[in-house]
Order: C-alpha cells, then structure tokens, then sequence
C-alpha cells in the first residue's frame, strides 16, 4: 500500500531562511527517483536544484513558478511503496524512509544524471486508477495569463525577473529565441521585444491578447519612482555590505605599480604551448605568498569572544559580475595551487557564476577576497570587505603612463594596488608592508620566486 509523504524545502545553511521558485522539473502525476532533482529555486546566493530524498509518484506540488517559500515549508508530497512507483532500472524507487536529509544543492547518493520525467501509467491491468491522496492541484496559471504557447515544452527562463517582466507587458515567452546559452531567454531579449512592439505602425493588425493597436508611449514612472525590491542576490549584497559598514573600521592605502614585468612574465609562461595562465591566476598567486608573510589580513574577527581568528589556510574569493548582480565565488585552498590550477578553477567559478549554477558552498568560506574592478575601465576604488573578511585587494585597469625606470623616463604598464582592510586586525605597519610586498611582485616576479 502506497504511503504519502511530504517533502519540505530543507535548511539551506549559511543563514539562508527562504528560497524562491524558479522552475519546477516534476509534475503531479511524474514518477521520481530518489535523490532526483525536483525544483529548481533561487536563494540569496545561488540557483540550485533541490533533490527529494523519496522515490514514487508526486502527488501534489505547492506553489507556482515565482513564489517565494520558507525554509519547512512543504514543497510537493510522494507516494511511496507503490508497485507503480518504478525508477528509471525498473526497481522500486521508493522507500519510506527515503535517502536522509537534503541539502540545496546536493543530492544524498553519488549524482545522478537528469532524468527524462515518466508519466505514471496506471493500467487497468491490475484494476486500479489513480487514487493518490488528495492534494492541491498544481499551480495555476499567473494572475495576468500569457497567450496560448504555440509549442509545447517549458520555456527557457531561469531568472523570474525575466517571467515577471513578460508577463506584466503580455510578452508571450513561447514566440522568443533567447540569445542565452542553449537558447536561454535573457532580459534583454524581453527588452528588444518590447522595443519591437512599441515601434511597431500602429495600423499594424494585432492579435486579440495584444495591447490595442495604437501607439504604445513610453511607460510612465510611477509618481513616487520606481521600487525595486532588495532580495534574492541584490537583497543578499545590501545586508553584508551594511553589516560590514556597520562592523568593520575599515581603512585603505594605495600604491602604483609598473606591471610591465608581470605581463612579459605571463606572456612568456604561456608562450611555452603549455595551459595558459590567466592574469588573475598571477595576481592570486601574489596574494597567497603575500598572506603567508602577513597572516594577519588572512582572518576574521569574533565579536562576542573579542578575539582576532588568524585562518590555517586561504580561500580566496574574486568578485565576479553577473547578470544576478554582483557574486563572490571562492577558490578553495588557493595557497596550495599553482598558477595553471588557479586559472581552471577561475575559468570553472566565472562559468558558473554566469550561468547561474554556483553552489552555496562555492559562494562561502571565502578568507580573502581579490577585486578585480580594473575590467570596468577603472583606476582606483575603495571597497567594501566582503565580511566577516578581514580585508580585499583592488586592482585597477593596466595602463601605459610615463614611469621612471632605472633612472629615465619611459612608458610602462602601470597599475594602482589598493588594499582596504580591517583596523582591528592589524595596524597600518602591517596593511602597508602586505601591499608592498604585493606591488613587488608585481614588478619583479622574480621576488615571488624566492620567497614561495
């Protein structure tokens, strides 16, 4: 005899308490295999799929696509011990104790890959019909319907920004070609249909969903201006910033830098035919040796003990632009890794971050954070630690200016270096003797050589 359960959102971890909706990938009706991924949800650090621990046939989902649920809240119920609950090799897939706890993110057996979604057949070759508990329906369509979908199939939207901001203007999403990977509907193509449609002739015939055929003005802004709600990743930025504003006495000190050598340095190491080293992989690689000499930037301060925590080992976090808004992800044990393992693990993190995909445990840990702002055109900044950090390097843009060099005047490839650190860690002596270490570095490479 079939037993329902329930599967509710499990505790994220790292503080996270709610997560919201992006996509569901079973239906009411699917069966699901244990440790199969269900939804897919969006919290304040990262898009990850939840794993259920049960294996049977979902008999209700809870909540639509968008919603935004709290940690215990019940996400959809499975029927398990059912002779038609059959995983994907044709034994049973269900247990009524499942497969243990769920983290976001991570299955609990070894990962499984994605599996097609199998309509339960209920046969009437052993007399039986569907008779699941009875459970909420499925989600029904948003408030302000979209048009009928030409084809069938889910649309190719992970951010539900991007639904949302379909919906309210009555974009059909089905009619899109996303310019996204794997045809990824983006913002910007919302945005260029929109365009489209505000430039169209207003004779031009229109389908009944669309708006009237007239011209479509400009919207206007709300009297009051526009509200942009502070959650997900945007919400997560301004509470660690605020807090580290709040927290940290923070201070910073600058240097420049002819960074003319570095990059014969590099140029060199990847004229070899070797795997080529990235810039950024040099710089970490500078960071870490520069940490080893000046541990005290490598910890964190706790507050409640009044103690200063000097960490064994660094993990490095780089500040990376998404369209999700700004991400920290964070190279693990960058002191251990040489400078061909720093540029894969970069590239595999930015990639990541891109598309979406980091894990909330690529998103945390960090002990030290690089800030690469220079590919903004920029030369200098201030940031924010990125607590419970102790301190960041900035690095600004690589430029030709005149420089001294051994006694005349020349054009070199000059960099400004800014170090914002933690006041109560360490005193100016220490933050200055770190930077300048690092701004060596970064002129004769050959320093790093003798010291690491």
């Amino acid at each position: 005899m079939a037993q329902v359960l329930e599967f509710k959102l499990p505790d994220l971890g790292e503080g996270l308490t709610e997560a919201e909706i992006v996509r569901w990938l079973v239906a009411v009706g699917d069966v699901v295999a244990i440790d199969q991924p269900v939804v897919e949800v969006e919290t304040a650090k990262a898009m990850v799929e939840v794993p259920c621990p049960y294996g049977g046939v979902v008999t209700a989902r809870y909540g639509e696509e968008g919603t935004e649920l709290p940690v215990g809240a019940p996400l959809i119920t499975v029927a398990v011990g059912s002779p038609d609950a059959v995983g994907p090799a044709g034994a049973p897939a269900a247990e009524a104790e499942g497969s243990g706890n769920v983290l976001v993110g991570y299955g609990t057996q070894a990962p499984a890959r994605r599996r097609r979604r199998v309509r339960a057949q209920l046969t009437a070759a052993n007399g039986t019909a569907p008779t699941a508990t009875p459970a909420p329906a499925p989600a029904p369509a948003p408030a302000a319907p979209e048009p009928p979908a030409p084809q069938g199939g889910p649309v190719p939207v992970i951010s539900p920004l991007v639904r949302k901001l379909a919906r309210d203007n009555g974009v059909d999403l089905h009619a899109l070609r996303g310019t996204g990977p794997d045809g990824l509907i983006l913002r910007a193509d919302v945005e260029a249909a929109l365009r489209v449609e505000a430039t169209a002739p207003a004779t031009t015939a229109a389908p009944t969903t669309a708006a009237p055929a007239t011209a479509a003005p400009a919207p206007t802004a709300h009297p009051e201006g526009t509200r942009i709600p502070l959650k997900g990743v945007r919400g997560a930025v301004a509470e660690k910033l605020s807090r580290s504003r709040r927290e940290i006495p923070d201070a910073t000190c600058w240097v420049d830098a002819d960074a003319t050598e570095l990059l014969r340095a590099r140029a060199a190491m990847n004229a070899a035919g070797a795997s080529k080293i990235s810039l950024v992989a040099l710089l970490a690689r500078i960071c870490a040796a520069a940490l080893a000499r000046f541990p005290e930037l490598n910890s964190s301060v706790d507050t409640e003990a009044r103690e200063v925590v000097q960490l064994p080992g660094v993990h490095l976090g780089f500040a990376a632009q998404t369209e999700r808004g700004l991400v920290v992800p964070v190279v693990r044990d960058a002191h251990a890794r040489d400078a061909e393992s720093l540029t894969a693990e970069f590239a595999r993190l930015t990639e990541a971050a891109r598309a979406g995909r980091l894990t909330p445990a690529e998103l945390t840990g960090g002990t030290f954070t690089l800030n690469n702002y220079g590919v903004f055109g920029v030369d200098g900044s201030t940031p924010i630690i990125n607590h419970p950090e102790a301190a960041m390097l900035g690095v600004g843009r690589i430029v030709p200016k005149p420089w001294v060099h051994e006694g005349e005047l020349a054009v070199r490839q000059v960099v400004q270096l800014s170090l914002t650190f933690d006041h109560r860690v360490c005193d100016g002596g220490t933050a200055g003797g770190f930077l300048r270490y690092v701004a060596d570095c970064v002129e004769q490479p050959a320093v790093l050589l003798r010291t690491v």
